[in-house]
């Protein structure tokens, strides 16, 4: 694992991953392989777009397998019953005060492989997440987003 990334999961996370590579596997590759084979009776395959468009899809679907399978290959799971609610760390559920906008968030940190700030999951290599990591209730840190300097205080860390 010198050369490879490693990513960090929660359980949903891993499972998730998991329940998706199964879909892709077991579902999609059929589901390409049909329209593949639609799409070749159609006669002529240097001018036939449903053909081509296939193809795309079923390379795309084989890059996501590839990549989930690397993701799982070289996936740390956060154990939640290591988890401690004396320091920011990944898995982590953070109550913080934006003293900018005196306006209360919560953020989960997880591994960049399952970060989706709309559902507030935060990668620990985001400019947020690093800033929080190790922190403990009461410290205020400062994080440069986009052009803004912004300034948020921990409440309270939920594991």
């Amino acid at each position: 694992m010198t050369d490879e990334k490693v990513f960090f999961l929660t359980q949903e996370g891993m499972q998730e991953l998991e329940a998706e590579l199964e879909e892709l596997k077991t579902k999609k590759r059929k589901e390409i392989a049909e329209k593949i084979k639609t799409a070749r009776e159609f006669g002529d395959l240097s001018e036939n777009a449903e053909y081509d468009q296939a193809k795309n899809e079923q390379a795309q679907i084989e890059e996501r397998i590839m990549k989930i399978e690397n993701m799982l290959r070289n996936a740390v799971q956060i154990e939640e019953d290591q988890l401690t609610d004396e320091h920011v760390g990944i898995g982590a559920k953070v109550k913080l005060l934006d003293e900018d906008f005196n306006e209360e968030l919560e953020y989960t940190i997880v591994g960049t492989a399952e970060a989706d700030p709309r559902r507030g999951r935060i990668s620990n290599l985001s400019p947020v997440g690093r800033a929080l990591l190790g922190k403990s209730v009461g410290d205020v840190v400062q994080v440069h987003v986009a052009d803004n300097l912004s300034t948020y205080k921990v409440l309270e860390i939920i594991v």
